[in-house]
């Protein structure tokens, strides 16, 4: 047997005899910190606007300590941690205010932007308040800025990204669909709904696109998101919330858990 292959036998099987007479749970706690420092970038899908426990000192930024990002650092220990994605937060809003972590020992990098940048909060005001044509019609103005303006805008933000840290894996982020289709659910009518799940996956084509023209990861949500939509019976998802309108349409903390985290966990 060469060296290199005993080597590894032996710590395989010393992984293994510890695991055995310290339990699984220790094994766990005790892996090794991540390499080098994580940095969280993005909007209110990465800053975690609707699953609760916000950091007070995050301010309208709405950081919560039930977000993906916060999650994942507290599951695998990078060297640093910074957490500056957003509430509200649009390319322009990453490049002039949340780049400042980013370094030479940054070694992985999360992202979700690029939803406001295409009008999101305006677009699911109009499809509540008003009729099928109007909805419609301002979906059709956001899907045409997503193909004339917002790839450009995601260039720059991705660019300034690699250029600040050169050696970080970047996670690009997606959006869920909003709606289960095809069942009774009281609220937008099924046109409504099946144009707004249109729309999440064409601005989330767009991402992906501009994402892998920089070598980035793009990480989908819209596969652990099936069957936990708006009108699923097990929504990860609110609603339109009335008490608290800036939570409505964002993940729940299950959605964070359950939706986001998977996908950042096997992208990372």
């Amino acid at each position: 047997m060469r060296r290199s292959r005993l080597v590894g036998y032996l710590t395989s099987l010393l992984l293994a005899v510890g695991t055995a007479l310290t339990g699984a749970a220790t094994a766990q706690a005790a892996q090794p910190a991540a390499a080098g420092g994580y940095v969280a970038l993005g909007d209110s899908y990465s800053s975690g606007v609707g699953a609760g426990s916000y950091i007070s000192s995050s301010g309208d930024c709405k950081r919560s300590t039930k977000a993906h990002p916060y999650l994942w650092a507290a599951a695998h220990s990078p060297s640093t941690f910074d957490f500056t994605a957003c509430s509200g937060a649009r390319t322009s809003d990453v490049l002039a205010g949340q780049l400042g972590p980013l370094g030479s020992a940054t070694s992985l990098v999360s992202i979700s932007v690029g939803g406001n940048d295409a009008g999101f909060a305006d677009v699911m005001t109009t499809c509540v308040l008003q009729s099928d044509s109007s909805c419609l019609s301002r979906i059709a103005t956001a899907r045409a800025y997503v193909d004339s303006t917002l790839p450009g805008n995601l260039d720059g933000v991705y660019s300034a990204i690699r250029n600040r840290a050169p050696s970080a894996h970047v996670v690009v982020i997606g959006y869920p669909r909003f709606y289960k289709l095809g069942t009774s659910c009281l609220g937008l009518s099924e046109t409504k709904r099946k144009a707004i799940n249109d729309a999440a996956d064409h601005l989330n084509s767009a991402i992906a696109q501009r994402a892998a023209a920089h070598g980035f990861t793009f990480g989908d949500v819209r596969g652990t998101f099936t069957g936990h939509e708006i009108c699923s019976g097990s929504s990860w998802l609110h609603s339109v919330n009335w008490l608290n309108i800036g939570e409505s349409y964002h993940p729940t903390a299950a959605g964070q858990s359950g939706g986001y985290l998977p996908v950042l966990t096997t992208a990372a």
